[in-house]
């Protein structure tokens, strides 16, 4: 048995929309859950509805049909009715069956994935970003289910979809992250050990769930896959998205730059305006001129001196901007840990996201870096510890 039970780094403090969406989850399920106790009318024209469906999928043979007459709860025609079914396509029945789950087993399993991701991930998007990516990944995941159930008409319940769209967005912007997992091999071994959050993820991905599409068609089991992996792909479609932003739209006030016609010239022009003071002009170089022109014009340690001093002017965001496009730009080469190091100062000090500074320290660590560079990460690594709820045990060159 492998269970994860935990990851680190977490930041402080409540992440209240995750956990008002786990209590909104189990609420709704201990409000219906006695309706699981009580026998389906048979009149219900909806009763029908569900055998016939359930013999058309496969799932019970025609033989089996009377036993499963005698078993069908008024909790199943429930879920029937509001949960999302290929076969019959509604938006309000992709947001109810979010909220819906088939047993404790289920839900249990999903708010502990819940639980352990999402204040992360809320803690990068704040809540009300949060909320709208957690519904909207999961009306994606339903259009995932859609496309690999076609025509199904059994319903598809359970936060999993949107919760797969929460591990996608923890793929891209944590992926050093470290999960825990309990480990337990009978007789053998039974521990708790830390592994890569997209080495995790990747393997909920591909062994969760592509492979049993790969093997079945997505059809044994009961398992939504279509919604999993339509949940995780919007996940890492809106991280992708939201960083593209992030690049090309610092917040910074910026006047147009001279007309810069070669790359050639523009390194002096940079640098006249950035030892001018002219950061205006410096970043609007930097960030409207084509990528190709400051990819080329520019090397990594121009961004990065423009990234140091939007810092110590007052623009956070625009300087974290900076830092990211020279690693973007010069994914080889010298200046990377500086980068790093200053987009983690900037995260951690600046912006108030010690987790997300985390990434870029742990990156800064293994770009080799000199004496004083190393000294900073490891200054700023004890900072993130008493500003974080847990670091993980194993860092970089810590043998």
């Amino acid at each position: 048995m492998i269970l994860p039970v935990g990851d680190s780094p977490n930041p402080r403090g409540i992440a209240w929309v995750n956990w008002t969406l786990i209590v909104l989850n189990v609420a709704v399920f201990l409000s219906l859950w006695p309706l699981a106790f009580r026998p389906a009318d048979p009149r219900d024209p909806d009763f029908e509805r569900y055998v016939h469906a359930l013999v058309e999928d496969g799932r019970v043979r025609v033989a089996d049909v009377p036993r499963l007459v005698r078993r069908v709860s008024a909790y199943d025609l429930f879920t029937y009715r509001h949960g999302f079914r290929p076969a019959h396509p509604s938006l309000l029945a992709a947001l109810t069956g979010m909220f819906l789950h088939g047993g404790w087993a289920h839900l249990l399993g999903n708010m502990l994935f819940l639980w352990i991701y999402g204040d992360n991930v809320e803690a990068r998007l704040g809540r009300l970003g949060y909320l709208l990516a957690y519904l909207g990944t999961g009306l994606a995941a339903a259009g995932g289910d859609l496309l690999l159930r076609h025509g199904s008409d059994i319903p598809a319940v359970g936060a999993s979809g949107a919760i797969s769209g929460v591990l996608g967005l923890y793929f891209l912007w944590f992926p050093l992250n470290r999960v825990r997992l309990w480990v337990w091999l009978f007789p053998f071994f039974a521990d708790v050990i830390e592994l890569p959050a997209r080495f995790v993820l990747a393997m909920y991905l591909l062994v969760d769930n592509l492979l049993p599409v790969l093997l079945t068609g997505g059809k044994a089991g009961g398992v939504a896959y279509g919604a999993h992996i339509g949940g995780f792909v919007a996940g890492l479609a809106l991280a992708w998205l939201l960083d593209r932003h992030w690049l090309h739209r610092p917040e910074v006030a910026r006047t147009r730059p001279p007309d810069v016609p070669a790359a050639a010239t523009l390194p002096r022009a940079f640098r006249e305006a950035l030892s001018a003071g002219r950061l205006e002009e410096a970043a609007a170089m930097l960030f409207d001129l084509p990528r190709q022109v400051t990819r080329q014009g520019l090397g990594p340690w121009e961004k990065i001196r423009l990234g140091d001093a939007l810092a110590a002017a007052g623009h956070p965001r625009a300087a974290l901007a900076a830092y990211q496009r020279a690693l973007a730009d010069h994914p080889r080469g010298p200046g990377r840990a500086r980068a790093h190091l200053g987009a983690a100062r900037v995260l951690m000090d600046r912006l108030g996201f010690p987790t997300a500074a985390y990434q870029h320290l742990y990156q800064a660590l293994e770009e080799d870096p000199d004496p004083a560079e190393e000294a900073e990460a490891r200054e700023l690594l004890g900072k993130l510890a008493h500003r974080t709820r847990s670091v993980p045990r194993r860092l970089p060159r810590s043998d």
